[in-house]
Formats: structure tokens, sequence, C-alpha cells
């Protein structure tokens, strides 16, 4: 057997692989740069590789020959550089359960949405062009006049998300003042975001009142002084208290507000523009109920219940939007022609109600019959089955669905799925583990969520059967090798 230096001499120089066909398609789609690269990097892991082998076994000879070879090389090389250009955003099949995961990009957009943004990415845009007049506008007006409709309120603005519309709302209004809000709705958003933290950077001075479960009219009156810049009404989207509770109307709040000349602002958190009553979920308050009980100013997103991209709105009094628009801060909080494009197409599906959950995935998803779950459960075991192998049984279960994202989080959705369970009694959290990541390693991840000792995959987000169907034979082919 040779010396390890004489046979880490044999690998092939950079310019011999770079002759072989799989070095000159590799060339043609990423360069020759990055594929020299990618060489090197191939021929570092062939000689750790035949070091290993070498100091393993008998037969290590065989081994490095197959490694040496340099078609091997380039081969290895092209893997490396196609795993590499692999795209960080990547399509998932989000069976996890819930429809707006926060993790898994929230709202999925609407056709009319697809379209829109596709436009505004590929071509120039009257962004803040007024063409009627032939001269500079706004680009709120792309979105305002829609707002305005569906919400009844007298002028509108857009910002990046709700947490940056309550930002901006409280930082015009209430800078350098005191702003009154009930101590039961000091929420805490995803990532650790708290509304006291919030309040603070948008230089407010916070005044609690009443207590974690009640709340009267009396609190938010004597709490009103010459210092308070506005009074905060904050709809609690993540959680519930219940038993022994007392929360004060925003009607209430607002007869409150407008006697003592203190604006309102009613932070609704998720917002929906429809009744959602209509497609068998919980009413939940709409914007336009918010307005017509009388708050100046009501904060809500785009990417949750309403179905749409990112995007805080705010709506209210025309004189109260025209400060926030005059704030410096809107034009660091200010959203790009892409996502208002998407917007806009979005609100204008609201128009029409009665087909609005046929449009829109998130409403779509929300109120799918569980019958049609069901269905399409019994139609995927055999190709779920076969695709997971014997060591696991694949079944159709029934199990619950939720809203997500801190919308309806009392909201249990009555859904059906696949459980994968292991064969056998030892290993299974390791198995369902393994098989969890093998899943997710697939060519579009499929993201499940484990309990009860199996790994579930609820189906109610699932629209494209097929897709998942050729999807899964990926695993087939990875389980075989």
């Amino acid at each position: 057997m040779e010396s390890g230096t004489s046979t880490r001499s044999r690998i092939p120089s950079v310019d011999e692989i770079l002759k072989t066909p799989a070095a000159h398609q590799a060339v043609a789609g990423f360069g020759r740069p990055r594929v020299v690269e990618a060489i090197r990097h191939a021929a570092a892991a062939a000689r750790r590789a035949m070091g290993a082998g070498e100091a393993a076994a008998p037969g290590a000879e065989v081994l490095a020959a197959d490694i040496l070879a340099a078609d091997v090389l380039a081969a290895n090389a092209l893997a490396w550089l196609e795993a590499d250009a692999r795209p960080n955003a990547r399509a998932v099949f989000n069976l996890t359960g819930t429809v707006l995961h926060t993790n898994l990009g929230r709202a999925v957009l609407a056709e009319a949405a697809i379209d829109a943004a596709t436009v505004a990415m590929r071509e120039a845009l009257a962004l803040e062009f007024d063409l009627a007049q032939g001269r500079r506008g706004e680009r709120d007006s792309m979105v305002r006049g829609l707002l305005c409709e569906l919400t009844g309120a007298e002028d509108a603005t857009v910002v990046n998300n709700n947490a940056a519309a309550v930002l901006l709302a409280l930082n015009t209004l209430a800078k350098g003042k005191e702003a009154i809000v009930s101590r039961g709705e000091l929420i805490e958003i995803g990532g650790a975001f708290r509304m006291p933290e919030i309040m603070a950077r948008a230089g407010v001075r916070l005044v609690e009142v009443g207590t974690t479960n009640r709340t009267h009219e009396k609190d938010y009156a004597g709490a009103i002084n010459p210092k308070t810049g506005l009074i905060l009404k904050v709809h609690t989207s993540n959680y519930r208290i219940e038993g022994f509770t007392k929360a004060v109307s925003g009607k209430a709040i607002a007869a409150l507000a407008g006697a003592s000349h203190v604006p309102l602002l009613n932070d609704l958190g998720s917002g929906t523009l429809v009744d959602l009553a209509r497609y068998g979920l919980t009413h939940e308050q709409t914007v336009a109920e918010a307005v017509s009980e009388g708050a100046d100013l009501v904060t809500f997103s785009g990417d949750k219940l309403l179905g749409g991209p990112q995007a805080g709105f705010i709506v209210g009094r025309r004189e109260l939007i025209a400060r926030l628009n005059r704030n410096p801060m809107k034009r660091a909080l200010r959203i790009d022609k892409i996502r208002l494009a998407a917007i806009e197409a979005t609100l204008r599906l609201y128009r029409d109600p009665d087909r609005l959950a046929e449009r829109l995935p998130t409403l779509r998803m929300m109120a799918r019959p569980l019958a049609d779950i069901e269905a399409a459960a019994t139609r995927l075991v055999p190709a779920v089955a076969a695709a997971v192998g014997p060591d696991f049984a694949a079944d159709v279960i029934a199990c619950t669905s939720q809203i997500g994202s801190g919308s309806l989080p009392a909201e249990v959705l009555p859904s059906a799925g696949l459980a994968l369970r292991v064969v056998g009694t030892r290993g299974k959290g390791r198995a369902l583990a393994a098989l969890s990541a093998a899943l997710r390693a697939l060519d579009r991840p499929v993201i499940g969520r484990i309990e009860n000792d199996a790994l579930i995959l609820d189906l109610r987000c699932l629209e494209d059967e097929a897709a998942f169907v050729r999807n899964l034979a990926t695993l087939q082919r990875e389980e075989r090798r």
C-alpha cells in the first residue's frame, strides 16, 4: 500500500477535473470561478475521506481509487454547487394544522395579489405619481380609497406591520405624554415584543388601569388628566381571560375619550374586514365595527385574518391620519411597491364577499369543510404509507387545527390528517425524529407535528395533492439508497 503522501498525490489536478463532462456542465451553470472553488472543496473532502479509509481498515485502496476518479470529483463538485444554490426561501407543505403559521410566512396570498405583485416587480409603476394631474402623488393613494370604503373610516394609511402602526400612532399622538391602557391588555406578541416596550420606544409613559382580569369605566376616567395623550385599547388576540372578568367596551371608552377630548386608539391586532361567523367561525369584531363604535384610530394587520401580505393599517379620523403622515417616522416604516400592489389586489377581493372564501386562500383554508379534509386523508394514505416504508404505520385520524398568529386563539377547527407511528416498541422517539427530519429534507420540505407518539400530518392546508405525492417520491428514492 502506498504511503499517505503518495496516495494523496494521485488526486487529479483541478485542470484535469475541469476537462470532465460534469465540470463542463457545472461551468455552464455556475461559472468557472465557482466551479474551481467547488472542485477544491470536493478534493479536500476526498483527502479527508481517503485518510479515514486508510486508517480504518484494509481495502482502503479501493475506496481511494473510487474517490480519486476525476469524473467522480467533478460530479461531487456539481452536487455541492447545486446544494449551495438552493434558495433559503423555499416553499414547504404546511401540514402543522396552523393556518397562519408565523414561522412559515403566515398568509398565502391570493392569485390576484400574486399577479399584481408580479406586475409591480416587472414594470415601472405609478407608485407616487398622480396620473390624472401628471405630477407627484402619494403612495398611500393606491389603497386609501379601498380601506375607507371597506371600513367606513374617513382616512387611512399603511406601514410595514401592525406593531409599526401602533408605534407610529403612539409616537405621533402621545410622545412625551401618558397613554392609558388596561392592565389586562398589556400583551406580549411573537418574538417577546411587549406592548409596554413598544410604548416606551414611542416616547410614551404607560399608565396602567384596572387589574389583570377586571377593568371598569371609572378606572379610565380616574386616570385622565392634562398629561394624557391618548387612551389605548388593545385586542388580546393571542390569549383569553375567562372567569371573573370585566372589560369596558370600545363604545364606552370612545364616549369617555370624546368627552375628555382625548383620542382613542383601538389596536385590533389581527383585524378582519368581514364577519367570520358567515364562514362558520367565531365572530371577531370587524374593523368597520371598531370604527363605528367611535374609535379615533384603529390599527390592524394585513397578513393575518385579512389574508394579504405583511402590512399595518391605520384607519380613522382624517386630521389624525394627516398628523401620522407628517411624522418623519412614517417614511422609515413605509412599505414598497410590491406589497402595495398585492395589498390593493387583496382588498379588492373584499368587494365581493360572496366569492371571498373561494378566492382568498387564508379564508378558504379556515372554512374548509371537514368532509373534504377527511376525503383527502383517505386518498393520500396509500401513497404516504408506501413512501415511509414498513417501519411506520400510516392511519387516517381526526385532529384539530388552529388559526394561528394570535388570531382567534380559542378557535379549534375540526380537521383530519395522517398519523405516522413506529412499528414496534423500541426507539420510537428517535425514529419519529428521524422521519420528521427526512420529510423536512425533501425537495419541498413537509412540516408536520409530533404528538402522542406519532408524526401528525394535518391536511387542512394541503391543496395540491398531486404535487405532494410527487414530492414523496424523493423520500422513497432516499430510502432505497
